[in-house]
């Protein structure tokens, strides 16, 4: 249990997450980076080291901290994570930032098997929607004219890198949609189950101990008093003889 228990920790308690939920952003854009489990939110790139934004934008959150980097720019991109206590690393994140016409919006984070995902190609100079196509490690797969690529149930076989291609505005970058296995989320979900019932009983446990020390404690209390008041009776009532035996010899 101790062993689920150090296995949970290090799957749950050291946990990354950004928001908005996307891989690419354009310059001068702004994200969000949340740090579960912990109350500084101390951003590791992984050339450039800790982010000396998150320094000045730490916040407290209810499940830990966050900070916010308000200007991102191309010299940005590569994998995030935070060093958590006890030397444990969360999990990482891959950010690419372009100075380009065109990103496509797709998960920072694994997605859970069976869940339903949105691809969006992105044109930066436009809000209105637009046809785009959509490649999958470099090979074509779909053209929408919305500019959106609907996964209604992804499974592994979608993992890969995707990239989108917008007439006339240019191609985004190269970003990886990493699936995460229902089974392996509910060994995960057992884990922490089990981890929680073993912090219990070890709570149950150490209630338990420190009783039962109070309790041996008190009787060996209570029988050190209950032999002291025996030998103080035992003096008294020789003392009660021994001056009754020189009254007697006295008088005769």
């Amino acid at each position: 249990m101790m062993l689920l228990c150090e296995h949970d920790q290090k799957v749950y308690a050291a946990s990354l997450r950004v928001d908005p939920n996307r891989a690419q952003f354009f310059e001068y854009e702004s994200l969000t980076f949340y740090c579960e489990e912990v109350s500084d939110c101390e951003v590791v790139h992984e050339s450039k080291g800790k982010t000396a934004s998150c320094n000045k934008s730490n916040r407290r959150t209810a499940t830990g901290s966050s900070c916010t980097v308000t200007n991102i720019y191309s010299d940005d991109n590569g994998e995030y994570w935070f060093d958590a206590r006890g030397g444990k690393r969360s999990n990482s994140v891959i950010i690419t930032v372009t100075d380009g016409s065109v990103i496509l919006e797709i998960p920072a984070l694994p997605v859970m098997e069976g869940e339903a995902v949105t691809l969006t190609c992105r044109n930066k100079t436009t809000s209105s929607q637009t046809s785009a196509d959509f490649y999958k490690d470099g090979v074509f797969i779909n053209s929408s004219f919305t500019g959106n690529m609907i996964i209604r149930s992804v499974s592994k076989c979608d993992e890969g890198l995707y990239k989108c291609n917008i007439s006339g505005a240019g191609e985004s970058a190269e970003s990886r949609l990493t699936v995460r296995e229902q089974h392996l989320m509910e060994n995960d979900c057992l884990s922490e189950h089990c981890c929680h019932i073993y912090l219990r009983l070890r709570t149950v446990f150490t209630i338990v101990m420190v009783a039962l020390l109070l309790l041996v404690v008190g009787l060996l209390h209570c029988r050190k008093l209950r032999v002291t008041n025996r030998n103080c009776n035992c003096k008294c009532n020789c003392h009660n003889k021994g001056s009754n035996g020189e009254n007697t010899k006295d008088e005769e």
